[in-house]
């Protein structure tokens, strides 16, 4: 609503100042990028830090659980697929990425 107010004309008997129309108007655009910035873009790529050093760290006997909400023991790791063990003698792969939780043990 405040946008509206600030980008209404000016009222009949003044002159219009097309610099401070200006000057609104980039302020209104510049306050809405930090927002998305600061709202959208910042928290992604905290989670995606967060998500790589997580697998970076991953190691043989880690309980963990993959995006599809499969659980199980990772039995061995290559440069980007994961094997996982998910019953006795069923080993599964998968790409590492898909794993987005290590369960404590």
């Amino acid at each position: 609503m405040l946008a509206m107010l600030l980008m209404a004309p000016p009222p009949q008997g003044q002159g219009a100042d097309p610099t401070g129309q200006l000057i609104s108007t980039l302020v209104m655009f510049g306050s809405v990028i930090l927002i998305f910035y600061f709202m959208m873009i910042r928290p992604q790529q905290k989670r995606a830090k967060e998500h790589q050093k997580m697998l970076t760290g991953l190691k043989k006997g880690d309980k963990v659980v993959t995006a599809s909400g499969i659980h199980g023991t990772v039995y061995e790791i290559e440069d980007a697929v994961v094997t996982i063990t998910v019953a006795s003698n069923c080993h599964v792969r998968f790409d590492k990425s898909v794993v987005t939780t290590i369960v404590s043990n």
